[in-house]
């Protein structure tokens, strides 16, 4: 059941993406680039919904009260295709910093172009830093909400941090607080896997960091409060009614944190 259900999200995200990119292509194109931001909006929560429905996978995200008005950062734990939507429908005015390879998508491509998304290319680390935080500070003048992965990559719940000292340095020369986003969406959408899990991902948005820390304070509070957020939701999705399969990485932490784990929760 849980194949067949993953198979029709699968296709389902897949034709709802086409579909909704070719029918609001005339709106997206000609109106105004924040009224456009309505589009990728409701296709985030076209998605959510058809997860929902078809997968069984409900989504709850809180702490909407802890995000600042104007300019911030935003920094989400990436797990999952699910992190890089989900946010979309409760930040205003996003700037997702993402490899420029995404650009060349067609159609994809033109709508990410649109919201003047900051590519860069992941193959010069250092150059593509600079022009980084050149144009954050730029989308940051305007008001606007810079989302970047800390991590750089996706990874399994309950890994080890490898948290990127590239945020740091954004952070630092920008001036604005910085809002840690924890999940466990991993648990339900895997990386590189093709089931969907049933359950509720959670995730919060926490108190933000304000400006004006030292770049190792900031990544010490940045990383506490992140991995301890993401602790209690991995603790309450193993311990749920119906708990999703825990990779190692998962069964590790829950171990570390003296969390006793069913063997019939453990991933085969």
């Amino acid at each position: 059941m849980i194949f067949l259900r993953s198979l029709a999200f699968n296709l389902a995200l897949y034709v709802i993406t086409i579909v909704e990119m070719i029918v609001f292509t005339p709106f997206y194109f000609l109106a105004e680039r924040k009224k456009a931001w309505w589009a990728p909006k409701f296709w985030a929560r076209s998605n959510l919904w058809l997860q929902k429905v078809l997968a069984g996978t409900k989504s709850e995200v809180t702490g909407q009260e802890n995000l600042p008005e104007g300019a911030f950062i935003l920094a989400p734990k990436h797990q999952s295709f699910w992190d890089t939507f989900a946010l979309v429908p409760h930040i205003p005015d996003a700037v997702y910093i993402l490899k420029r390879e995404l650009m060349w998508i067609p159609v994809f491509g033109w709508y990410l172009g649109k919201m003047n998304m900051i590519p860069i290319d992941r193959g010069s680390p250092a150059k593509a830093l600079r022009k980084v935080v050149v144009e954050a500070r730029k989308r940051a003048e305007q008001g606007r909400q810079i989302i970047i992965y800390p991590e750089g990559t996706r990874r399994p719940p309950g890994a080890e941090p490898a948290y990127k000292h590239g945020i740091a340095e954004i952070y630092s020369r920008l001036g604005i607080p910085v809002v840690p986003v924890a999940h466990v969406a991993g648990l339900y959408w895997p990386r590189r896997r093709f089931l969907r899990y049933p359950g509720v991902i959670r995730a919060r948005f926490l108190p933000p960091i304000p400006p004006g820390l030292s770049r190792t304070e900031f990544m010490a509070r940045l990383i506490e409060a992140t991995e301890k957020a993401c602790d209690a939701l991995l603790i309450e999705a193993a311990q749920s009614e119906n708990p999703p399969p825990l990779p190692p990485t998962a069964v590790e932490r829950l171990k570390q944190l003296g969390v006793p784990v069913s063997e019939n929760a453990i991933e085969a």
